[in-house]
């Protein structure tokens, strides 16, 4: 990985923590002085994405380490242990938020305040989760790192969360103005609504976290490399092809077989075509090229 991308990775990582310290902060203040508790489950989401975003950073810069003697494939699988905790504390808050719900809908009665602090406080962290989302979500693509990846998208659903908690707080003071005891509970199912979001987003990150820890591929993709293999001339058979991604890195193993007594430049330039032929359709990738006489019996069949 280049200085420039470590640096890019870095510097958008601790952004984002900036940006989580500042919005916890002030929905936690705004929160306790209005009784609101969207906006209590919005502090705590956005509490634990203060954590999350620390985690991230540091598995940002860990991730970026280079290949040693005890991690010979690099260090970028801490990019998925990083989004896989990420889910928990996201499956944590939602615990938390649902159950302090149901306390208010059914069992205690708490009054909030929907003031013009409560309001700008909401719209204040749509704007900053906006543009924060947009900047993980650049470099997440550029660098293809599933930890900034994981960021984005917390902050990304930050923004409907967000949304939800004004519209709770508007039916609350809808139900001030005209009365109506029924909408003041609105800001209870304003935090259960935050809640299905986040829990919906929760599952999907944390299955894309368990794909990348198995090394799972897209599918489909194992084969478009296989028959970009057998497109090399000189090539008879693609007895095998394996590929996994540490992080932004990906690795490669090709078997292929050439014709019985090939002399053995030839056989080099076979595997130099099939290496440019299998970095043409994926960047980034390491690959590994074994070039057999196609009399050897096949150890293993693609």
């Amino acid at each position: 990985m280049s200085e420039q991308a470590k640096h890019d990775k870095n510097r958008v990582a601790l952004i984002s923590v900036m940006a989580a310290v500042i919005l916890t902060a002030t929905k936690l203040v705004v929160g306790l002085a209005t009784g609101s508790l969207g906006i209590l489950s919005e502090a705590a989401h956005s509490g634990l994405d203060l954590v999350a975003a620390v985690v991230t950073f540091f598995a940002v810069r860990i991730s970026a380490k280079p290949a040693d003697e005890q991690h010979t494939y690099g260090h970028g699988k801490v990019e998925n242990l990083s989004a896989m905790f990420e889910t928990g504390l996201l499956l944590i808050t939602c615990i938390w938020i649902v159950y302090e719900a149901l306390q208010r809908l059914f069992f205690k009665a708490v009054h909030v305040e929907a003031s013009a602090w409560a309001f700008g406080i909401m719209l204040l962290s749509i704007v900053v989760d906006y543009n924060r989302s947009r900047a993980l979500y650049r470099a997440a693509r550029k660098y293809k790192s599933q930890a900034l990846e994981a960021d984005a998208l917390h902050f990304s659903t930050d923004i409907w969360s967000s949304s939800v908690v004004i519209l709770g707080l508007a039916l609350v003071r809808l139900s001030d103005a005209l009365g109506i005891p029924l909408l003041s509970q609105a800001d209870a199912l304003a935090a259960l609504a935050v809640a299905g979001i986040v829990i919906y987003v929760s599952l999907q990150l944390g299955r894309r976290t368990v794909a990348g820890l198995l090394d799972e591929i897209p599918a489909g993709l194992r084969g478009e490399v296989v028959q970009a293999l057998k497109l090399v001339p000189g090539v008879r058979q693609v007895r095998h092809v394996r590929l996994r991604w540490s992080g932004p890195e990906g690795f490669a193993d090709v078997i292929l077989t050439a014709e019985q007594d090939l002399p053995l430049e030839q056989a080099h330039q076979i595997a130099n075509q099939a290496e440019q032929a299998v970095k043409q359709l994926l960047a980034s990738v390491e690959v590994t090229v074994h070039v057999e006489p196609e009399s050897i019996a096949p150890a293993r069949e693609t």
